[in-house]
């Protein structure tokens, strides 16, 4: 059986350092749902399901603010590279691309390797917290642009859904 690579400690190392309020639209409920939505569409997509996993805790977690923050993406990814080798283990390819995921995805691209491409949508379709329907114009994959998909994972963006596992996987009430 494989473990999860989103391990307790992991996630509380990331909390530990996190800036804004873990209850804000940034924060542990947003990370779930990207790392939910993520977990659909990489098994539609076959992408790399473990870079899917850490780009949804890691890709906002060094934000400074809920506004405009030119550079978060890179900082998430720098911050996930002090951790690699002590809290999680990928190989140099694969951390290249969650590097690529986390640094790239604010900037409104959608051509890219599979697994970068779920990761990108993944976040994308939990735009509906800010206000903002997820465009199939701006998601990446077929599976992303599906509108069943894009329905589902709206609806648990606008209501703030938090899922189940973050208090019985990460612990966190």
């Amino acid at each position: 059986m494989k473990m999860p690579i989103i391990t307790k400690e992991l996630i509380n190392k990331i909390i530990s350092q996190y800036s804004l309020s873990l209850k804000g639209i940034h924060g542990i409920s947003h990370w779930a749902r990207v790392l939910e939505n993520g977990h659909k569409l990489a098994e539609l997509n076959n992408a790399n399901l473990q870079i899917v996993e850490l780009f949804a805790v890691f890709h906002d977690a060094k934000r400074i603010n809920d506004g405009h923050d030119p550079g978060h993406g890179r900082r998430g990814a720098e911050f996930a590279a002090t951790l690699r080798g002590k809290l999680f283990t990928l190989s140099d390819e694969d951390f290249e691309l969650l590097h690529i995921a986390c640094s790239y995805h604010t900037n409104g691209l959608t051509d890219g390797e599979i697994t970068v491409q779920t990761c990108w949508d993944s976040d994308r379709l939990d735009l509906g917290r800010i206000g903002i329907n997820p465009n199939p114009r701006y998601l990446c994959t077929d599976a992303a642009k599906n509108s069943h998909m894009i329905k589902w994972a709206n609806e648990r963006s606008i209501k703030r859904i938090i899922p189940i596992f973050v208090h019985y996987e990460w612990g966190i009430i």
